[in-house]
């Protein structure tokens, strides 16, 4: 199901670089409530709902996010790891945005469950234009329909294609 105003967590350390994707981000004219950490032992707080974020009327579960990797106090793989190890959650699309080319970091961002891995460009309308793709991309996807802590709303597969996979 569509949301009519996306919640968009910026994982990143670098205060230069939070301000330039966000920037980015409302740039790109979308409805969209961004919302900025700095580590990734920070945003899993926030997907947990615990401590200064257990206010989901303030903070919403995102939409999607966008981390870094490399950063102190829980970096994107730890971040990355904890969303694949929470399946209860919803699938939230990531995407990396990092000063990180080396070939290493990309498979296993991938292989870790990233959805797309970018890396931060020099220029600030290449940037404006990366985050205006991602979010007309995910604002066309459909989504799997969540609760106000993230967690999947329970379907029904009796009798359908994905019955014989275990939800």
């Amino acid at each position: 199901m569509k949301r009519p105003c996306f919640t968009i967590l910026v994982v990143e350390d670098n205060p230069e670089d939070r301000l330039l994707i966000q920037r980015a981000i409302e740039g790109t004219g979308v409805p969209a409530e961004i919302r900025l950490v700095t580590s990734g032992e920070e945003a899993i707080a926030y997907l947990k709902g615990e401590g200064q974020f257990a206010n989901r009327a303030q903070y919403q579960y995102p939409s999607f996010l966008i981390t870094d990797l490399k950063m102190p106090h829980g970096d994107g793989f730890s971040l990355l790891a904890f969303l694949k190890s929470t399946p209860q959650s919803a699938i939230i699309p990531t995407v990396i945005l990092s000063a990180s080319g080396d070939l290493d970091d990309i498979k296993k961002a991938y292989i870790m469950g990233a959805s797309a891995y970018f890396i931060k460009p020099m220029q600030h309308v290449e940037l404006e234009r990366i985050m205006k793709s991602l979010i007309d991309f995910w604002m066309l996807c459909e989504v799997p329909q969540v609760d106000e802590a993230g967690k999947r709303y329970s379907t029904e597969s009796c009798g359908k294609l994905g019955e014989r996979f275990p939800q």
